[in-house]
């Protein structure tokens, strides 16, 4: 089987629709089950109608019906998958059928952006998009951040895509839910510049890494307790990817890895930051972990030179 990357899905024997989660699959493909099939469900393809599942459900379904493959994420077995949906092979499809995946990909090809270093993810990959759904757009590697700039030259321009209005930005706050307030929040996420709305509808732009940019797997960490540091970003080439990377000039702890969405991107290169998590010591030495609970509670990141620079003088 071919490799499987972060943002790809695959379907199983059983008809169940997982995302991978993971670049590295060594017992089997590190998941999240999302669709299963239901006669009642609210979406369909191919004839089937399926439900989706939240984090907490997919857990308590795959206990039951398949507890093999339930560990800290869900690993499938390769022999168990069915088909593997490559967001970069549908994104031609997708475009066809929705406008406005298709305004998406002429504004990034327009910036230069090759169409294979596209791709569509989330319910329209696989074909069980609703009228309400959002866009998970992706670009692979390097071309992400030509990307971003894109999309921000777009919405300066006022055609179709446009920024989030006050409404979505409070959506997504009591979505996350995130450790620092509403204003110190949205002054950090306008800046990472990878949301937008495209005739009125949400859409993200996400990253994956490029297949020449997947090296080892991270090496496994023994937990050393709860901490708060401050260093300065010398390198966030991976700030977007999952989880987020961070190289810091700390004394102790030169790493940071963040597992939730709420943080990734959160800081730039040579920009001074304060993160709060907990640290794994590892054969290759520290690091601090942020997001190591769904709600990520007492952890975060955040960028002080972004606010120091936001506030009044």
């Amino acid at each position: 089987m071919k490799r499987a990357r972060i943002r790809d899905f695959f379907a199983t024997v059983d008809g169940w629709i997982f995302a991978v989660v993971d670049y590295h699959h060594p017992e089997g493909i590190r998941s999240m089950l999302r669709y299963v099939p239901d006669p009642k469900g609210d979406r369909t393809a191919g004839g089937v109608r399926y439900r989706k599942l939240d984090f907490e459900a997919a857990f308590e379904f795959l206990r039951r019906a398949k507890p093999d493959y339930v560990r800290d994420v869900h690993v499938v077995p390769e022999e168990d998958v069915l088909r593997i949906f490559r967001p970069e092979e549908e994104l031609p499809g997708a475009a066809e059928r929705d406008d406005r995946v298709g305004e998406i990909v002429a504004v990034l090809e327009e910036g230069g952006i090759p169409r294979n270093k596209m791709g569509i993810t989330g319910s329209i990959l696989v074909g069980l998009e609703g009228p309400g759904s959002d866009i998970d757009f992706l670009v692979y590697g390097r071309d992400w951040w030509r990307a971003r700039k894109a999309i921000s030259e777009a919405k300066q321009r006022g055609g179709r895509i446009k920024e989030l209005d006050e409404a979505t930005w409070e959506r997504i706050y009591q979505k996350r839910v995130p450790e620092t307030g509403r204003d110190e929040f949205v002054l950090h996420e306008r800046r990472k510049g990878n949301r937008g709305l495209v005739d009125g509808t949400y859409f993200d732009l996400l990253f994956t890494r490029d297949w020449d940019q997947i090296g080892p797997p991270f090496p496994p960490g023994k937990k050393a307790g709860r901490r708060k540091i401050e260093g300065t970003v010398l390198e966030a080439e991976f700030a977007f990817d999952n989880p987020a990377v961070f190289e810091i000039d700390h004394p102790e702890i030169p790493e940071i890895l963040c597992y939730t969405h709420t943080y990734a991107g959160q800081a730039l290169r040579g920009e001074r930051i304060e993160a709060c998590g907990v640290v794994e010591e590892t054969d290759a030495g520290r690091r601090l972990v942020v997001g190591t609970t769904r709600e990520a509670r007492g952890e975060w990141i955040r960028s002080l030179t972004l606010l120091e620079t936001a506030s009044p003088r």
